[in-house]
């Protein structure tokens, strides 16, 4: 046989050797052919037959040939497999074992075999399966070939969306298990009976997880005193424990449109830690002043106690009653009266601080999914920012600030929330951004919380959104860890989040500091390094785990609306080379618009990514943070996508004709 012959072989080795190499990431293409992107401005052609033995985001060693008289690339040697694990649907070909991948860039079905202890007869075609590729040809397999761990749900189960999310991202899919009894844990505390007091709650209607509780006293001279009361789960769970090492794996409770999965047991978020009104709960408490112009004071004390909340009160009445003067669903007596009045304003004043001091966002609505009783989309709810929520968040908001001081005063670590303003490497171009647009600012200045939110409130002044959109890539991102820093993005010199323990980890952990500080302890076991990088992968999976289900669910309410030609009202997030990104404000899908969609001609439009515009005929004519007209091109079902294109339309500029026609003759 010639291929066995060593002679051979060598001589083909040697023939390669000569062959120029690139190294770089691989791009598939829907029609089969892809790319080889060595960066952001070189890429080569890698035709069908080569795109067989490589994954989309494989990362290669290619082989730079000229055929035909074009540059091509034949992928030579894995450096990086893109897939290993994959959540997939089965599809048996001639009666032998698939899977197609769930991937817009991986459609060819994949040999299959099940892993000791599944059956393949408890699989059929259409089934979601998790799969491990142990089989790519660039390691010297023949083709590609997968062993399916796991079934997720049947072909056509309608809760799908959510289980194969979750199983994607590899996320648990049910709460903690219960525990048959539970019991307080000495803590050495004093709880200060606080039962008398009226606590308020505010929340959504549906809430269970309530975790804070309000007291608002509007002295005489002015000033406030706030005591903000939050739920103590770590009352019941100790430092160590499995379901403490459990609590920490998940991070976080997971919110996905329909549906919640918590960090805790629901006996703890939902029963005994929920602020539940006229129920008396153990709870970890801030007391702290505030001036008339919404300054906090340095008098915070942090304490246990047990209180009873006398309110549970809604965002949507409340605010009813605060912006309307009254609400048909519900009236306060006179002492829930009192304390809503109080609150609000204090959140008037803090408001008016922060816009003047620190940082604040313009408020974007939520939306909200209403299912069926058999996980059907019903409709898409769209709830703004109102004044109850405002109310809310700038309690919470104070309460962070206080831990934040306490903590670093104290121990000088827990765990913290961080934002260090714009990446040192791109201060430069960010400055030459800003100053090009009416700007005036200089990196000393962007180096400070003063400067840098300085620039912030400006930035809320302006006409559009335009430059905010992109200054965005300039910036650095949140981060959690275990020294006190800055947060720029707030502009706060310290941040500690303790207000939701029932529903982050993080704040389990500040619990038990705050704790060991009321005990009056001088010394606290530090958080180990890892918790912040933890917390942020965790934080990023659920994000994203959120926003496929919400893609899938956009996708079954919207797939009529093609046929309809409905046009909606969309804002532009992102513009690429490829197109532009935007969101339906009516109900906060995403869609995509291809360039070719916009105009058919490309030698017409310039996509400009890194100004963030589009340009037609030499004409600008679409920007980041515009709000255009859209109507649906395509609802894709399979890669849960929505293409969409503009109302708008472009016609050929005559002299435009004129002068190409006139060049082409």
């Amino acid at each position: 046989m010639f291929q066995d012959n060593p002679l051979l072989a060598q001589l083909k080795q040697q023939i390669k050797e000569t062959i120029p190499k690139k190294e770089g990431s691989i791009k598939a293409t829907e029609k089969g052919f892809g790319f080889l992107e060595v960066d952001s401005k070189t890429s080569y052609f890698i035709p069908p037959a080569y795109m067989k033995k490589v994954m989309h985001g494989d990362k290669v060693v290619a082989l730079i040939r000229t055929e035909k008289e074009k540059e091509v690339a034949e992928p030579d040697e894995l450096i990086e497999q893109s897939v290993e694990r994959f959540i997939g649907r089965v599809k048996m070909i001639r009666d032998k074992l698939n899977v197609v991948p769930d991937s817009p860039q991986l459609k060819d079905a994949i040999r299959a075999k099940t892993q000791k202890g599944l059956s393949r007869d408890a699989l059929s075609e259409g089934d979601w399966v998790v799969a491990t590729l142990i089989q790519h040809p660039l390691k010297g397999d023949n083709n590609f070939f997968c062993e399916i761990s796991e079934k997720i749900t049947d072909a056509n189960d309608k809760i799908a969306p959510w289980w194969v999310t979750l199983a994607k991202h590899n996320l648990p899919n049910q709460e903690p298990a219960p525990q048959p009894s539970w019991e307080m844990l000495d803590e050495s505390l004093v709880r200060e009976d606080l039962t008398h007091l009226p606590f308020i709650t505010i929340d959504s209607e549906s809430t269970k997880d309530m975790d804070d509780a309000l007291h608002t006293v509007a002295n005489e001279d002015g000033t406030f005193t706030l005591t903000i009361a939050i739920a103590d789960p770590t009352a019941y769970v100790a430092q160590g424990t499995d379901l403490d090492k459990e609590a920490r794996e998940r991070g976080f409770t997971i919110y996905l449109p329909g549906r919640n999965i918590p960090m805790l047991p629901r006996e703890l978020s939902d029963d005994l830690c929920s602020l539940r009104d006229e129920e008396i709960r153990p709870a970890l408490c801030c007391r702290v002043t505030l001036l008339a112009d919404g300054t906090i004071s340095e008098d915070a004390q942090f304490f246990s106690a047990t209180i009873k909340s006398q309110g549970r009160l809604a965002y949507d009445n409340v605010s009813d009653l605060l912006e309307t003067g009254s609400c048909e669903k519900w009236q306060p007596s006179e002492v829930i009266a009192e304390q809503v009045n109080a609150l609000h304003n204090l959140a008037k004043a803090r408001m008016a601080w922060r816009e003047a001091n620190a940082v604040t966002f313009p408020d974007r609505p939520d939306y909200r999914f209403e299912l069926s009783e058999d996980n059907d989309v019903v409709a898409i709810h769209v709830d703004p920012r109102r004044i109850a929520n405002r109310m809310v968040e700038e309690a919470m908001i104070t309460a962070n600030i206080c831990a934040g001081r306490a903590l670093r005063e104290h121990f000088g670590f827990g765990v913290f929330n961080t934002h260090a303003g714009f990446h040192p490497e791109k201060m430069a171009d960010a400055i030459e951004l800003i100053n090009g647009h009416g700007g005036n600012v200089t990196a000393e200045q962007l180096a400070t919380i003063e400067g840098f939110s300085a620039l912030r409130r400006w930035l809320n002044e302006q006409e559009t959104t335009y430059l905010d959109n992109r200054i965005r890539k300039y910036q650095s991102y949140s981060e959690i860890g275990n020294a006190p820093a800055p947060h720029f993005a707030m502009g706060l010199d310290v941040y500690a989040t303790w207000t939701s323990p029932i529903r982050k980890y993080g704040d389990m952990v500040n619990h038990r500091l705050l704790k060991a500080i009321i005990r009056g302890e001088d010394a606290a076991q530090t958080p180990d390094e890892m918790i912040g990088e933890e917390l942020a992968l965790h934080r990023r999976h659920h994000r994203m785990a959120e926003r496929d289900v919400a893609d899938w669910l956009y996708v079954r309410l919207l797939k009529d609306c093609v046929a309809e030609k409905t046009t909606y009202n969309a804002e532009i997030f992102d513009i690429n080379r490829a197109g532009m990104r935007v969101r339906l404000l009516e109900n906060g899908a995403m869609a995509f618009i291809p360039a070719p969609l916009i105009v058919d001609n490309k030698k017409r439009i310039e996509c400009n990514g890194d100004a963030g515009t589009i340009s037609v005929d030499g004409v600008k004519e679409f920007q980041l943070g515009d709000t255009i007209e859209v109507v649906l091109a395509e609802v894709k079902e399979p890669t849960r996508s929505i293409v969409g294109k503009p109302t708008r339309e472009f016609a050929v500029i005559a002299e435009k004709v004129e002068a190409e026609s006139a060049k082409s003759e």
